[in-house]
């Protein structure tokens, strides 16, 4: 009987060269050559009947059929890799077996660690990857299990439970206090050297929220100093004295215990933004990573 699936290697090849963007890349990424998957690439054409990928001396670019053949292939190496994890993780009494995980730095760095703890101590035989960043990965086509991510989120298929509401301060250094004084009022702060943080989603400074008299405020702030990527540099800036910014509680408490930062307005506190874990519904998910999420979620 002739093997039906004795190019797998083959389709393996084709994804790894697509993913890596160059025969050399995804010739590193397989730990072999250049030469050894364009071979491997021409045998799957060959095979199929069509081209997949348009191959010139600067580039790579897929035909249709390629694209096809590619989200296809990407979709059976999941479901392969899915249930190899649901099996592993359902052998004998202790979970095993790989989860993949995203989540925000705020969330990385100061939550996760500790909500992380007892989960891994119990089940030490998990493999986690933890992929810290503030970047909206894309679960399903990038290979993740779940995500923690903030704020609200959009109606896009996938399941989400929420971890937390996570309220927010205003704070500055003694030191930028001292020499700047202590607003007392919005007005007044308007005044002062702001560190807002721009959105990656947007592209736009995200809004500072506030809670008045009158009712809940969401205050754009002047940009004194505008940054984006890794939203902890605000904190490591306001607490150089360089300005004022807003952060969660849980990052700040520490620092105003120890004196390092001083909480500013505290009379407009009280609002928060939710953190959420995120998994796709129609992937099946490893009892390991089902054992994660109640383990952060429940």
């Amino acid at each position: 009987m002739a093997r039906r699936f004795d190019h797998l290697a083959d389709v393996e090849a084709f994804v790894a060269v697509v993913d890596h963007g160059s025969l050399t890349a995804g010739a590193v990424a397989l730990s072999t050559t250049a030469s050894v998957l364009s071979r491997a690439i021409a045998r799957l054409e060959g095979r199929l009947g069509t081209q997949l990928l348009r191959r010139t001396t600067r580039r790579l670019s897929l035909t249709d059929a390629g694209r096809l053949y590619l989200e296809q292939a990407r979709t059976a190496f999941s479901l392969f890799d899915s249930v190899e994890r649901e099996i592993q993780g359902q052998e004998g009494e202790q979970l095993s077996g790989r989860v993949r995980l995203t989540v925000p730095t705020t969330y990385g760095h100061y939550r996760l660690p500790s909500r992380l703890q007892g989960f891994l101590a119990q089940h030490p035989q998990v493999q986690l990857e933890l992929n810290i960043t503030n970047r909206n990965v894309d679960l399903v086509a990038e290979g993740f299990d779940m995500a923690i991510r903030l704020g609200q989120l959009p109606d896009s298929g996938l399941v989400a439970r929420k971890l937390e509401d996570a309220t927010l301060c205003l704070v500055a250094s003694p030191t930028y206090l001292k020499r700047r004084g202590t607003p007392r009022t919005l007005e007044e702060l308007a005044q002062h050297v702001c560190v807002p943080f721009v959105l990656p989603s947007t592209g736009r400074i995200a809004p500072w929220l506030f809670s008045t008299q009158s009712g809940d405020v969401d205050w754009t702030a002047p940009a004194g100093i505008q940054v984006s990527d890794d939203v902890l540099g605000m904190v490591s800036l306001a607490e150089q004295g360089v300005g004022v910014c807003q952060t969660y509680d849980f990052i700040a408490q520490e620092r105003i215990r120890r004196g390092q930062l001083v909480e500013v307005l505290p009379e407009l506190r009280g609002r928060s933004r939710p953190f959420s874990l995120i998994y796709a519904p129609h992937r099946r998910l490893s009892a390991a990573s089902r054992a994660l999420i109640e383990a952060l979620a429940g």
